[in-house]
C-alpha cells in the first residue's frame, strides 16, 4: 500500500506547472536551485492543471493513484515532461499503460518520489536519495546544474500542499532484479547459465534483498572446463546450489559495510572470511573488482574468482 501512496506522486508530479525556476538559472549555481512559488493545490491538481504533462496524466489514471497523490504525504517528486517521455518509444509508452502492466508502471512511477519534502536547497547536499520504489537515484550537483541519474532538473521547487515537485527532462527508469541486471552486463554469463541450472532465477528476481559477490565470466574460467561442465548437469544441481548460494548474502549490504566486515553469513549457511587491507577487499580467497551495482532487489560485488564452501 505504500508503494502505491507514494507511487502517485511519481506520476502526478510530472503533470506539474512549467513556472519553474528556469533552467538556465538552475545551471548558474547551486543556490539557484531556490523555490519559484507554492500553490494551495495538491500534487494531483497542481500537474493537472498546467496542461503540459499528458502522458504522465494519462499514466496516473492508468495507474489508479489519484487519490493516493492527492492524500496528505508529504512527497518529493522528480517529474518528467511530455518532452521527457516523448524521448522513449511510443510502443513502450502504450505498452506500459495497459492494465496487464500495471504493476510495472507503479514501479517506475514510484522511482520518480521521494517521502518526505525535499526542498532544492536540501537536494544539492545530497548523493542519494531512497525512493517510494525501494530503490536509491543517484543525485550528482556540479557547475552546470543537478542530474537525479542521467536526468538533468530543469526546474524546481514547485510547493504544492502535499510536497514539493522538481521537474526532470528524462524518464527514471528503477534498476533492474539481480538476475536481470546479471544478464545485461554480458560478462557473467557462466554464472547465469549456472543460476539457471539451480533453479534459482526466481529466487534472486524476488524481493529479496540479495548482495552477490558476483564470479565474472574470468573468474570462471580459472576453473578447468570440465568442473563447471559436470556442475551444470542435473545430477550435480544441489552441489551446484550450494556453491553459488554460498556467493549470497541476505540483505543488501553496501561497500561501505563490507570493509566493516571481517565475516559474513552466506544464503548456503556456511560464512564468508572478509578481509580489507590497502583499499583491497577479499573475500575468501577472491579479490573484489566492483562494487555497489546496484539492483532493484539488491546489490552485486564482481570477484575475480569462484568462491567455494567448505565441506
Amino acid at each position: 500500500m505504500t508503494k502505491l501512496f507514494l507511487t502517485v506522486a511519481a506520476i502526478t508530479a510530472i503533470l506539474v506547472p512549467v513556472n519553474f525556476l528556469d533552467a538556465q538559472q538552475c545551471k548558474k549555481s547551486q543556490t539557484s536551485l531556490t523555490s519559484t512559488h507554492a500553490t494551495a493545490d495538491d500534487i494531483v491538481d497542481t500537474a493537472v492543471s498546467a496542461g503540459q504533462f499528458k502522458t504522465l496524466a494519462a499514466a496516473l489514471k492508468a495507474a489508479g493513484l489519484i487519490d493516493t497523490l492527492k492524500s496528505k504525504g508529504p512527497f518529493t517528486v522528480f517529474a518528467p515532461t511530455d518532452a521527457a517521455f516523448a524521448k522513449l518509444p511510443k510502443e513502450a509508452i502504450a505498452e506500459l499503460l495497459k492494465p496487464e502492466n500495471k504493476d510495472q508502471l507503479i514501479e517506475i512511477l514510484t522511482y520518480h518520489v521521494v517521502p518526505g519534502q525535499v526542498t532544492a536547497s536540501d537536494v544539492v547536499k545530497l548523493k542519494k536519495a531512497g525512493t517510494a520504489a525501494g530503490s536509491n537515484v543517484k543525485v550528482s550537483t556540479s557547475d552546470k546544474g543537478v542530474k537525479i541519474n542521467e536526468s538533468n532538473v530543469v526546474k524546481t521547487d514547485i510547493l504544492c500542499s502535499n510536497g514539493v515537485i522538481h521537474v526532470i527532462d528524462a524518464v527514471l527508469m528503477p534498476p533492474k532484479d539481480i538476475v536481470d541486471t546479471a544478464v545485461g552486463a554480458g560478462d557473467f554469463q557462466t554464472l547465469v547459465a549456472a543460476v539457471k541450472a539451480a533453479g534459482l532465477v526466481d529466487t534472486l528476481k524476488s524481493d529479496g534483498p540479495f548482495t552477490v559477490f558476483a564470479p565474472n565470466d574470468a573468474a570462471f574460467a580459472k576453473l578447468p572446463k570440465a568442473a563447471i561442465a559436470n556442475l551444470l548437469k542435473p545430477e550435480n544441481k544441489d552441489k551446484l546450489t550450494a556453491i553459488l548460494t554460498y556467493h549470497v548474502v541476505p540483505g543488501k549490504v553496501m561497500a561501505a559495510d563490507v570493509v566493516g566486515l571481517d565475516s559474513a553469513k552466506t544464503a548456503q549457511g556456511s560464512q564468508v572470511a572478509i578481509k580489507t587491507k590497502d583499499g583491497v577487499v577479499m573475500i575468501d580467497g577472491a579479490k573484489v573488482i566492483a562494487t555497489d551495482i546496484e539492483c532493484g532487489n539488491g546489490v552485486i560485488h564482481v570477484i575475480d574468482s569462484v568462491i567455494m564452501p567448505r565441506d
